[in-house]
This record gives C-alpha cells, sequence and structure tokens, in this order.
C-alpha cells in the first residue's frame, strides 16, 4: 500500500502569476481537501466561514476543508502552490 499523498497539484504560483480565481472567493469540492504551500514569501489566506485570516509562511502551510469557501492575497513577492488531497492530509 502506497503512503497517502496528493493526487494533484498547480503549477508554482508568483506574486504576478497567482490566478484572479484565487484571489477571489472559491472553495474545494465535496470530498477534497487544498495544502496550500508557500516556498518564498508570505501569503494571506482568508477563511470566508467562519471568518479568519492566517498568514502562510514556508514552515506555516494552510488548509482547506472540503468546500470552505476562501481566498488568498500576496503580501509581498512570494511563490506558492496548492496540493489536493482526497483524504485528510497528515499532519493538520
Amino acid at each position: 500500500m502506497s503512503e497517502p499523498g496528493p493526487y494533484r497539484s498547480t503549477p508554482v504560483f508568483d506574486q504576478d502569476s497567482l490566478p484572479a480565481a484565487l484571489r477571489a472567493r472559491h472553495d474545494t469540492k465535496a470530498g477534497v481537501w487544498g495544502v496550500i504551500r508557500v516556498l518564498e514569501g508570505e501569503l494571506k489566506l482568508t477563511y470566508l466561514d467562519p471568518a479568519s485570516e492566517v498568514i502562510l509562511t514556508p514552515a506555516q502551510p494552510g488548509l482547506i476543508q472540503p468546500q470552505q469557501p476562501h481566498f488568498v492575497t500576496p503580501v509581498d513577492a512570494m511563490k506558492m502552490q496548492v496540493d489536493f488531497w482526497d483524504q485528510a492530509p497528515p499532519g493538520f
């Protein structure tokens, strides 16, 4: 049996290439978790329900629950990637 892992990952985005769709309200599908990994710099993750904000860094990834509305905002120069899981990722 293989170790659990993400089934898909986005390309690496920077503050300029980060798609508008990720900067606006969106959510994952039912049964899909997202892990936002910051590779360089900082990224603000805003959860809409319940409302809260967190600053993500290379040492502090962000977890998105299935169907949880959220959006991200670059704090400054940054690089990030999103991993998609079909089960709750370990370590959260």
